[in-house]
């Protein structure tokens, strides 16, 4: 039974320690997956559907409505030297009220009436051409979204990465002084070395405790604002695996970005071509069928009328020019704001590449100066095992060679944010 527990124990444990352990690619698709933006664009591209679907159905499709009208004009007669009131009337001769002419003494409708446009699929096309672009322009928008979201993940995962590792330098040091001072501690029994030694070296090794508990802190502060960016609730603690980027070279396709310069200006094309339908001829078929009486209605009143209806705008005080201009405008402004954009862009890479040179030459610095640290740390061990070394030296050492790691740490983060800066602009 004892062994049975221990078993299940184990494997309970085996699976903790499994979720805390998450990479890079989880965060990611976790906030590709979160992102309100993305959703709203998917959901914008099924409502583009939607309406071009409505606007087929208002083309290709009749409308069909029921109309009913009354209307009553009542009047006074004085005919016969007499004056009376008249509801309905159509012989009267002298009278006060609306002329009988224009109303007839009254109106009776009950309709149902079927309007249907004619030659219409070269406007259904013109709408489904929109229809396509703003599509693509919402595809690109998830793209875009998508690449920038790397980007800011990614950046946050350093930060979660530098707090890390920063906190393992200063364990492994707090690790070495524990060490020291268990050796420091059996000399200084024996009277080669100093109680106050002991205290320095003591009050160093809390220094290096208060800095390893800040680290820890830190990471877990910035891994709340991972899971904050990625839309993830979680507040477990977790082990985030290492990642190492690589700068992705220039592929051939344009550039995602300048695709949405691209669409940006497509779309103005179709607003223009949509804006000029109404400048076309347009031939409707009616129909109306129902009640249609004056005076008082009867029911051989009942019957149906067909027609055409052809209209087509000749002159609107040159709306249609105003409306040229203004797309040619904004087709500037847009090719003024892809010129410029290249330019930056161009010049982004440009700086990163540079400073990621000049990076590569501080990291080498500082690694070699760390290997000279750790052969000049295995000689302090020696000389203060022998009671050779002053514990000022020891301690002054293990500061040094804390800030040059930390510091070379700092330049690895740095130089992993700039390759990411890079591949974002790269894109």
């Amino acid at each position: 039974m004892k062994n049975y527990l221990l078993f299940v124990f184990l494997l309970f444990f085996e699976g903790i320690s499994h979720a805390q352990q998450r990479n890079l690619n989880f965060y990611v698709e976790t906030a590709k997956n979160n992102s309100p933006l993305n959703n709203k664009n998917k959901n914008e591209i099924i409502n583009v559907k939607l309406d071009l679907k409505q606007i087929k159905n208002v083309l290709g499709k009749p409308d069909i409505n029921l109309e009913a009208n009354v209307l009553f004009a009542p009047i006074i007669s004085h005919d016969n030297n007499t004056s009376r009131f008249n509801f309905v009337t159509s012989d009267a001769k002298s009278y006060t009220g609306f002329d009988l002419a224009n109303t007839d003494g009254g109106q009776y409708q009950a309709l149902v009436t079927l309007k249907q446009q004619l030659f219409t699929a070269s406007k259904y096309r013109s709408f489904s051409a929109k229809a396509d672009i703003m599509s693509q322009q919402f595809e690109n928008n998830i793209s875009l979204n998508k690449h920038e979201i790397e980007q800011l993940v990614c950046n946050q995962y350093l930060l979660c990465l530098k707090s890390k590792k920063q906190s393992e330098i200063s364990d492994e040091l707090l690790r070495e002084l524990q060490n020291q001072l268990l050796i420091l501690k059996q000399l200084a029994e024996n009277a080669i070395y100093k109680q106050t030694d002991v205290l320095l070296l003591q009050i160093e090794l809390k220094d290096f405790e208060l800095e390893s508990k800040t680290f820890q802190n830190e990471y877990e502060e910035n891994q709340y604002d991972l899971n904050i960016l990625c839309g993830l609730n979680d507040t477990n603690k977790v082990d985030l695996q290492d990642i190492k980027f690589f700068i992705k070279t220039k592929t051939t396709s344009a550039s995602q970005f300048l695709m949405s310069y691209k669409l940006d200006s497509l779309n103005l094309l179709m607003d223009q071509k949509v804006s000029e339908l109404k400048y076309q001829p347009q031939l409707s078929f009616f129909a109306n069928a129902g009640l249609n009486a004056v005076y008082q209605p009867t029911f051989n009143r009942l019957g149906f009328s067909t027609g055409l209806t052809f209209t087509w705008n000749l002159f609107d005080g040159h709306q249609r020019m105003y409306q040229r201009e203004k797309t040619l405008i904004n087709q500037q402004t847009i090719q003024f704001e892809k010129n410029n954009f290249q330019i930056q862009n161009e010049m982004y890479r440009s700086k990163i590449l540079n400073h990621l040179q000049k990076l590569d030459q501080k990291i080498a610095l500082t690694d070699d100066q760390i290997k000279q640290y750790e052969a000049l740390m295995e000689v302090y061990r020696k000389e203060l095992s022998a009671g050779e070394l002053s514990v000022m030296d020891l301690k002054n050492i293990v500061k040094d060679m804390a800030a040059k790691k930390q510091n070379n740490v700092l330049l690895k983060m740095e130089k992993q944010s700039l390759i990411n800066s890079y591949n974002y602009w790269n894109f």
